[in-house]
């Protein structure tokens, strides 16, 4: 398939980014194009691959049989992300985790675009076909779970 030759990489290092596990992260990537292969008329351009890798990983983040495997099993040499940081709060793996859980759907993406892919607000908001307005009110939205998680957990950030 040329689209898994085109793009699979580029895939497979975002799916590690958010996993922390190369395994896992070929696991999500090959069975999106596996599903893909059976879908004839299924867009095969990058914007729609991006997206489609990042619901998966975030499906799998939420799946409570996978959270504690996940977080124990990552490999060590992957690369951090840009941007780990939602105002002075670290998002680590344990934060990343218990946020995707939080929050719904449309705010873990933009959670994923933002702070482990380091994209703009105009980025995202072309990437996903809304106004920068929405987008900055999931931030914010995004902000608030950071700080209610952190309070309830009584670490300091």
């Amino acid at each position: 398939m040329e689209a898994y030759e085109r793009y699979g990489r580029a895939l497979l290092r975002k799916a590690e980014r958010v996993l922390g596990n190369r395994e896992d992260a070929r696991d999500v990537v090959q069975g999106l194009f596996a599903d893909l292969h059976q879908k004839l008329d299924a867009p095969l351009d990058l914007p729609y691959l991006y997206r489609a890798v990042t619901n998966r990983c975030l499906t799998l983040l939420r799946d409570e049989a996978n959270r504690a495997r996940l977080l124990e099993r990552r490999d060590q040499g992957l690369a951090p992300a840009a941007r780990t940081r939602c105002d002075d709060t670290v998002i680590g793996r344990d934060l990343l985790v218990k946020l995707v859980r939080e929050l719904d759907e449309p705010e873990g993406e933009v959670l994923m675009y933002r702070y482990l892919d380091d994209m703009t607000q105009e980025e995202i908001a072309t990437l996903l076909g809304l106004s920068r307005k929405t987008i900055g009110r999931r931030l914010e939205r995004i902000r608030e779970a950071v700080r209610r998680l952190v309070e309830a957990s009584g670490v300091a950030p």
